[in-house]
Parts: structure tokens; C-alpha cells; sequence
């Protein structure tokens, strides 16, 4: 039973790895394959990821955790323009300081469960907010944003050339670097900052994977399924699902500091509660409490925002030019007000239909469509007994 568990999460870690990796490839022919875009499905799959282990393992539904988004984001600028330019010291001390005002939040937050949890998370979100935007503004800038300037200290780096404004690097790379390779008829775009936030997705990924895994989450599933009893019995469920959150939190903070690393600026904006709502959609789009479908939903959404949302009349009449000239302006009249700036109809009818067909979101319709084609024919011998344990593993991924 361990074996064949141990099999399938080494195969499934392979083949995430590989898709991720490949991921410009993959996508180039969708029109999502540039660098800025796809550097935002990693860091928001991290976002996500983060949010699953709290949501889909505990239940406790958080609408705060764009807060921790905002402070990792605070956080890195702070280190890009006090120590260095280097992304490694950012990166670090954005997670420790999310993961600190995680466990200040969550240990208030949790002294209580359902939805009253959840509105003291967004209470909390706004507080965040409007001290960045308003009261901690020699903090944070205020609604004009924190950002790398020329006459930073950065005592830990040499002084740059007059009038030259540095970008985040990586030992020396610049996080911004982009080389073009032209394949299969296609020119592919490698960029550094993307590859760095693959590495790290497939790492935190693996953490992921290694925590639904372990006793600890079990236990998690234990307070999702029944916390009351298992609390009747005696276990203090408590400081589980504190942990829960604090590594949530630090998710959340790590994913804040990679898109300083794209782009050195952090604004209150990012703490705005429509922002921990995303991470929601995100979350149940792909399938709460499984491994990849937070990512898949991160994906989904962030292709929707940045493809969709560019196309206009023109490009759909052009879609249907082969059609009769009347048939062509109705479809155009139909299509064209999900596209463009009406893109979010286009998601919020996709979710609605997701959330009463697919519960379990994309992996689940992903499961059923595998589960068609494996399934054998009536007429057919039994190969033999059901591996429950392996069609677990399957679903749970």
C-alpha cells in the first residue's frame, strides 16, 4: 500500500515538474506562453497552494489572506532597498514576516470557527489595507506605493552607475532577462524570473504534497471532518490548525515577495479584499483539498485576465468572418460582452458552472474523464481486486 502511494506522488511529482518546466512551450501556441504571464501562474499557483493547505485540508475559510500577500510584498521591497538587490535575502524575510502577522492573526482569528473566523480574517485584510494606504505611510508609501530608487542605501551591494536604477537579480542574473529561441516555428521566450518562480513552485509543491501526506494532515482532515468530536475527545485541535494557517501565511508572503521580484513595487492594492477572494476562486475552481487543482484554477484565472480581457469586437467578428455577413453580427453581439472589459462575466459563468456540474472542481472533471476511458467494458474479465488506496491517490491529486 505505502509503495504503490510513494509510486504514484513520485510520478505525479515527475510529471507536475515537467509541465511546469515546460510551460512556455506548452502554452505558446494559446497565446499565454510570454514571460510576464507566465511568471504570474507560478506565483499565484504558489498563492494558491498556500490557501489549500488551510481551506481544502481544515475547512476554515479565509478571506484575510490577501493580507499576508501585501505585507510579503512590503517586506522584500524593504530588503531591496536596505541589503541588496539580490531576490534571496527578499525572499527570506518576506516569509518570516508574513509568517510572524500570520500567527498574531491566527491566533485571534481562531478562537473562533465558520463563518465568524472568516469575517475576522477580512477584518483583519482591511485593517491591513487601510494602514498601508492611509496610517503607515512612511511604512509603506501610501496609495502611491513602495518602490526601488536610486538612492537606496543597499549596503550590501556595490554602487551602480549614475542614474541607474537597479532591478532584482539572482546572483548576478537579472530577474528580467529574457533570451528568445525560435522552435518549431515558434519564438519561445526564456526568461530568468519565470524559471526562478517554476523552481520554487515545484518546490513548494513537494512541501505540499509532503503535508497531505503526513500525520499532520491527517489530522487537519480529522478537524475538517469533524472538529467538535475531536475535540469531545480530548485532542486539542488548536495548534494544528494555527500551524496550518502560519504556513498558509508564508505561502502567501513568499508569493508577495516573487511578484516584487518582477516588478520592485508594493501597493496597498494588494491587500484590497477582492484580492483574497481571488485566491477563493482560485482555490475552488481547480478543487479544494486537492494538490493540483489549486494551481489549475490559479492558471484558469490568470489566462482569463490577461488573454480575455484583451480581445474586443474586432478580433471576435474576424473569428466568424467565414459566416453569412447576419449570422456573423450576432454572434459578434452575443460573444462580445463576455470578452474585453466584460471578461469577468466570462469567468463568473465558468465558475457557476463548475460549482453545479464539477463540486470538486477541474480535477474532479478531470477524474471523471479518466475514469471513463480506463474504465473496462462490461463484457470484460475483473483483472481483480480495486486498489481503494491508489484511487484515493488519484483523486486527491
Amino acid at each position: 500500500m505505502l509503495k504503490t502511494l510513494r509510486t504514484n506522488d513520485t510520478a505525479l511529482m515527475i510529471l507536475f515538474s515537467l509541465i511546469v518546466l515546460a510551460g512556455p512551450l506548452i502554452l505558446a501556441p494559446f497565446g499565454a506562453g510570454y514571460p510576464d504571464l507566465m511568471q504570474r501562474f507560478a506565483i499565484y499557483g504558489i498563492f494558491a497552494i498556500g490557501f489549500n493547505i488551510l481551506f481544502g485540508l481544515t475547512g476554515y475559510l479565509s478571506f484575510g489572506h490577501a493580507a499576508f500577500l501585501g505585507v510579503g510584498s512590503y517586506s522584500a521591497v524593504w530588503m531591496l532597498k536596505l541589503l541588496s538587490i539580490n531576490i534571496v535575502p527578499a525572499i527570506i524575510f518576506a516569509v518570516v514576516v508574513s509568517g510572524l502577522f500570520a500567527l498574531l492573526i491566527g491566533y485571534i482569528s481562531l478562537r473562533r470557527s465558520g463563518i465568524y473566523f472568516s469575517i475576522l480574517t477580512l477584518a483583519f485584510a482591511q485593517m491591513s489595507f487601510n494602514l498601508a494606504y492611509s496610517v503607515l505611510t512612511p511604512i509603506t508609501n501610501g496609495e502611491n506605493g513602495l518602490q526601488v530608487e536610486l538612492d537606496d542605501p543597499r549596503i550590501l551591494d556595490s554602487a551602480t552607475g549614475p542614474g541607474q536604477l537597479p532591478v532584482p537579480s539572482l546572483f548576478g542574473m537579472d530577474m528580467s532577462s529574457t533570451s528568445v529561441v525560435h522552435f518549431l516555428g515558434m519564438d519561445l521566450q526564456f526568461n530568468v524570473g519565470f524559471y526562478v518562480s517554476a523552481l520554487i513552485l515545484i518546490a513548494v509543491f513537494y512541501l505540499s504534497l509532503r503535508i497531505f501526506r503526513s500525520p499532520f494532515g491527517m489530522i487537519l482532515r480529522a478537524i475538517k471532518s469533524n472538529q467538535t468530536r475531536l475535540n469531545y475527545t480530548g485532542f486539542n485541535s488548536r495548534p494544528y490548525t494555527l500551524t496550518a494557517f502560519v504556513i498558509s501565511g508564508m505561502y502567501a508572503g513568499l508569493a508577495g515577495a516573487l511578484l516584487v521580484c518582477m516588478d520592485p513595487l508594493a501597493g496597498p492594492e494588494r491587500m484590497q479584499w477582492t484580492a483574497s477572494g481571488e485566491v477563493v476562486l482560485m482555490t475552488i475552481l481547480g478543487g479544494a483539498g486537492t494538490l493540483v487543482g489549486p494551481v489549475l484554477g490559479a492558471g484558469m484565472i490568470k489566462y482569463f485576465e490577461n488573454i480575455f480581457s484583451r480581445m474586443n469586437d474586432v478580433m471576435v467578428h474576424d473569428w466568424f468572418s467565414a459566416l453569412p455577413g447576419w449570422l456573423n453580427d450576432v454572434l459578434t453581439n452575443v460573444i462580445s460582452p463576455f470578452l474585453g472589459s466584460g471578461w469577468q462575466m466570462s469567468l463568473g459563468l465558468i465558475f457557476m458552472l463548475v460549482v453545479i456540474f464539477l463540486p470538486g472542481g477541474l480535477v474532479e472533471g478531470a477524474n471523471r474523464i479518466m475514469n471513463r476511458v480506463q474504465r473496462p467494458s462490461k463484457s470484460g474479465p475483473v483483472s481483480g481486486p480495486v486498489d481503494r488506496t491508489t484511487t484515493a491517490n488519484s483523486k486527491e491529486s
